[in-house]
């Protein structure tokens, strides 16, 4: 009970916490006169992943690298077929912009390169440093590259539109960033804990945890965001969401983390998990450039497939695949 109470406790000081943390963000980035553009490119990305990187931080400092992996992985995952499972199935995702196709390049690259930096085993420093210097290169590309179109007509600009600020002094704007990255902070060590216990109670490695329970809760600021979106019916920025958080879960996130210390790759991770990720992510990058609308049924089955996946994370066929391998 405890360590459910901590687990479910953290999932709404992150939630919550990361809401604050983003709006007082994007209030004082407004005041300072920073464009719309930059902050979309800047403050919102890091606003909405900043869930996933403390919770992972806090995880592989604490020893756990499996909940710090599986939390990358199973965002990922979640991002792509519970976002467009759930939001899909209210408000279908229109694939249009030049803008959607160029992340969704980067975000299939920025994959690859996650799997190659992690076939043997470990992410050490070094990979960390590759993948901040390839997340800084696509940021600034982005930035000239939406210049060409206008900065107040780019992808990230329609991003920071969507985020309500706080109204009143800087010092109101301020305390909610602070209140809200506390909250974050907070939450991650509560989550942690929490789920730590919780894999140990249910004799599950902390690997599932990290991909199911964790990955679960830290994705929710990402799909607020992405549903309000689909509801106004800015289906460009909706998804951008999607393949904008992937590409800092990826990059940034494990980036970060493995330049604080060394990640090991759990067996089970490199045994499925991460190519059931690779997979899904060729196949949303597929659908994305090639289609011009994400229909409700094809939603639907990205919901079943997200529902048996979970459900494969707790049954034994891992197990039995790792034993005999």
């Amino acid at each position: 009970m405890t360590a459910t109470f901590y687990a479910l406790g953290g999932l709404v000081l992150l939630i919550f916490g990361a809401e604050f943390m983003i709006r007082g963000a994007v209030s004082i980035a407004r005041q300072a006169g920073i464009s719309p553009h930059v902050i979309g490119l800047t403050v919102i990305a890091f606003g909405t992943s900043a869930p996933e990187l403390f919770v992972s931080m806090k995880a592989a400092l604490y020893g756990s690298p499996g909940i710090a992996i599986g939390n990358v992985i199973g965002s990922n995952i979640a991002n792509i077929l519970l976002m467009i499972g759930t939001v899909g199935v209210i408000c279908p995702f229109i694939c249009t912009g030049r803008s959607l196709r160029r992340d969704c390049f980067v975000l299939f690259a920025a994959t690859l390169v996650f799997i190659a930096l992690a076939g043997n085993g470990m992410i050490e420093f070094w990979h960390g440093a590759v993948m901040l210097f390839c997340l800084a290169a696509y940021l600034t590309y982005c930035y000239y590259d939406d210049r060409r179109v206008g900065q107040e007509a780019g992808l990230h600009a329609q991003e920071a539109d969507e985020f309500e600020t706080v109204e009143g002094t800087k010092t109101k704007a301020w305390a909610h960033t602070v209140c809200g990255l506390v909250a974050v902070i907070s939450g991650a060590w509560f989550l942690v804990n929490g789920a730590i216990e919780i894999a140990e109670a249910m004799g599950v490695s902390e690997t599932v945890i990290g991909i199911t329970m964790v990955a679960i809760g830290t994705s929710m600021p990402e799909l607020a965001t992405t549903l309000v979106a689909a509801i106004r019916r800015h289906n460009d920025v909706a998804l951008g969401n999607i393949i904008g958080s992937n590409i800092f879960n990826t990059l940034g996130i494990l980036g970060t983390v493995s330049m604080a210390k060394p990640l090991t790759i759990p067996p089970e991770v490199l045994l499925s998990d991460l190519w059931v990720m690779a997979a899904i992510t060729g196949i949303f990058v597929i659908a994305v450039v090639t289609l011009r609308r994400l229909s409700r049924p094809l939603a639907m089955s990205f919901f079943v497939i997200y529902a048996c996946y979970i459900y494969s994370q707790f049954y034994p066929l891992k197990a039995i695949l790792l034993a005999a391998g």
